[in-house]
């Protein structure tokens, strides 16, 4: 085990799981959150996150992580409370430290793989035997297990790179003419040049928040107030404002 100032790492996961405890006894708002409560704060804590990935923020990256690591805890702590039913922390860590060993007969059995190609597509196997090993119906689609609660961009993107990576013709993976086919296709378009559509198109969010700020700063400085520019002046804010976003 790799060990952090001679202390093996993980041993302060510990005292997380206490405090946990100890919150769920003692604080009234920790003490009646139910999984149907808490859910919420997976994805806003895990989009935390990403935004200060975005940013390069990697000075407080520890503290988000420990955002969505405290969601992690307090599901597991909730669930402890139905005894049999339910399960705990080590249950938790169980469940996907069997789940990696098993995926990864390449690091941790004798398989032997050529690239990483090998590895996604013994992954998928995998999968598909567990499922059918604990009595699942069967899907045998080659889109089985792509999970549609994600954001569009990201959907549309796994969709088409299981399809495309299991012989769909790239020519039938586009814009169909129905609504949202233009936004499909352009995901379409992002994927053929290997890049990121949900990544790329926050980028291009954030983009575009600057140049607005920068256009409202720009008017303010000017004693206009940004809500009464009309559209020209937009414009023209606009083309000065070049720069901005990058």
């Amino acid at each position: 085990m790799s060990e952090h100032n001679g202390t093996p790492q993980g041993h302060r996961l510990i005292a997380l799981v206490e405090v946990m405890d100890t919150l769920r006894r003692e604080c009234p708002w920790d003490s009646e959150q139910t999984h149907e409560s808490l859910a919420k704060y997976l994805i806003e804590e895990a989009y935390e996150t990403v935004e200060t990935i975005e940013r390069g923020d990697y000075d407080t990256l520890a503290e988000e992580l420990g955002d969505v690591l405290l969601q992690v805890v307090f599901h597991a702590r909730v669930a402890a409370e139905r005894g049999p039913d339910g399960f705990t922390i080590d249950d938790v860590a169980d469940a996907i430290i069997d789940k990696l060993v098993r995926r990864h007969p390449h690091v941790f059995s004798t398989t032997k793989v050529a690239g990483a190609d090998e590895v996604r597509a013994n992954w998928e196997a995998i999968k598909a035997a567990e499922r059918e090993a604990k009595g699942e119906q069967a899907d045998v689609s080659m889109l089985a297990g792509v999970p549609f609660g994600q954001p569009a961009a990201l959907l549309a993107y796994e969709l088409q790179k299981r399809a495309a990576r299991n012989g769909v013709p790239e020519d039938l993976i586009g814009d169909d003419g129905e609504p949202g086919g233009a936004l499909f296709a352009a995901v379409a378009d992002e994927r053929r040049r290997s890049a990121d559509p949900e990544m790329d198109l926050r980028a291009a969010a954030r983009r575009f928040d600057a140049r607005v700020r920068a256009v409202e700063e720009a008017a303010r400085a000017d004693g206009v107030d940004p809500r009464k520019l009309t559209p020209d002046q937009w414009r023209s804010y606009w083309k000065q404002s070049e720069g901005a976003s990058g």
